[in-house]
């Protein structure tokens, strides 16, 4: 379906024309008319589905139609980072390039000049504010902002906001917003705490849930099996033999990435690593070296797996396997994009054998394995029909072995003792019957 079928205000066509978008993808087809004729929205659908113009095309084109206070937020956009709120609002402005709608980007780790111009943006009534949820609240909270006007509220990534413990700011955010309002929540996945929610905010929504896409076939995912110690020496002899012109390196928390980017700046890579603890002048200014070329290799947490649009990325590198098998399928979708090719490698040690097979029912096929070089020892053993346990070679089995043999060594000592005690009851009793006669 085009745009032309279903959005009708020039201004909104001629700024998509100008930016090439001419075709809906499936779910800005499904949630735009839902959107313009006024329904409550719970949409699943991944990264990189184009959801953004989903929910602001049809805004844009309500707010461009009339019938909307002046100086007066209109519409708010939760967004969980700092990054997906910059996005948005580049989006937003590129959307509305034709148009007199006037928007507003709130989120921390911004410098003092930065936050008052938020605050007068805020208090003279932007059309379309995005924001993180801690920083809006934290403006709320000062009296100057009125949100009592705001007739679209939408959540974008609603699965990651709560995952990163908003959930209280986003209802207290709520409670200063009209009941008369149109609700849009949309999320990359659908489990039971985004469900609760949406019972609490939303109105007889329309349910929208496009199956989560499969990885683009040019990118090349393969897995090595390895024990843990056994991960940075690999990568770095893959490093060493293919230099990285520009890849991302994933890992499960804040602490283990400063670790890694420390270690690989040890062996002169051009690294930066991303993480929450960053303020967000450090935040664009590594991105913008990413991009630039002077960085090579962005050592992160899943604060850059959605939302981000980095072009020309070649490989995509899980240091750990993430817990979710859809957050695999969001971190790899950050290379092979726009019909370019890709690499995916992922360190699986034994205890992400189960996490691993997630992955690969998700995937509907198994992620070819890459050998570890035999000159780092030998491997954990992995197959499909076992995965999870603990092979042959693992030093954690000698352990269970040993306290196997501990449990057989005690079974022995108690049937012994037990032995000994009936000999002595045997004893006394044949002793008692001789006293007796």
């Amino acid at each position: 379906m085009r745009f032309e079928d279903i959005l009708t205000n020039d201004s909104v066509l001629d700024g998509l024309y100008d930016m090439h978008f001419d075709v809906c993808t499936p779910i800005q087809e499904a949630a735009i008319p839902a959107v313009l004729e006024g329904r409550d929205l719970l949409a699943c659908a991944q990264t990189g589905t184009g959801k953004t113009a989903a929910y602001l095309l049809p805004v844009i084109h309500e707010l461009v139609e009339g019938g909307y206070p002046e100086d007066q937020v209109n519409c708010v956009v939760m967004a969980p980072t700092r990054e997906l709120a910059q996005q948005i609002d580049r989006q937003l402005q590129g959307f509305s390039y034709f148009m007199p709608i006037s928007g507003c980007a709130v989120y921390g780790g911004t410098d003092g000049y930065t936050y008052e111009q938020q605050r007068k943006s805020l208090k003279s009534g932007a059309d379309v504010v995005i924001a993180t949820p801690g920083r809006l609240l934290a403006h709320l909270n000062m009296g100057y902002v009125d949100l009592s006007k705001v007739s679209f509220f939408i959540l974008d990534e609603a699965d990651r906001m709560l995952d990163m413990g908003f959930s209280d700011d986003i209802l207290q955010i709520i409670s200063h917003l009209p009941k008369e309002r149109q609700t849009l929540l949309f999320s990359a996945t659908m489990p039971p705490k985004i469900l609760q929610l949406a019972k609490k905010i939303l109105k007889d929504p329309l349910e929208i849930k496009l199956a989560v896409s499969k990885p683009a076939e040019k990118i090349d995912q393969y897995a090595y099996i390895c024990y843990e110690t056994q991960k940075m020496p690999v990568l770095k002899k893959m490093f060493k033999e293919n230099p990285p012109r520009r890849a991302i390196i994933f890992s499960s928390s804040k602490l283990k990435v400063k670790q890694l980017s420390k270690e690989l700046k040890g062996f002169s890579y051009k690294v930066a690593e991303m993480h929450s603890d960053l303020d967000q002048n450090k935040r664009e200014e590594v991105m913008l070296d990413f991009k630039a070329g002077k960085i090579n290799v962005i050592v992160a947490t899943d604060i850059l797996s959605r939302g981000i649009d980095i072009d020309n990325i070649e490989m995509v590198i899980n240091f750990d396997v993430p817990r979710d098998p859809e957050d695999y399928i969001h971190r790899i979708g950050r290379t092979a994009r726009a019909d370019r090719e890709g690499k995916a490698v992922t360190f699986v040690s034994e205890l992400d054998f189960r996490r691993l097979r997630q992955i690969e029912r998700l995937l509907e096929k198994e992620v070819p394995r890459a050998k570890v070089p035999e000159e780092f020892g030998e491997t954990p053993s992995f197959n499909s029909a076992s995965a999870g346990k603990i092979k042959k070679g693992n030093p954690r089995k000698r352990s269970n072995f040993n306290k196997k043999g501990k449990r057989e060594e005690q079974e022995n000592q108690d049937k012994g003792t037990l032995e000994k005690k009936n000999g002595r009851r045997k004893y006394f009793h044949h002793k008692n019957k001789q006293i007796q006669e």
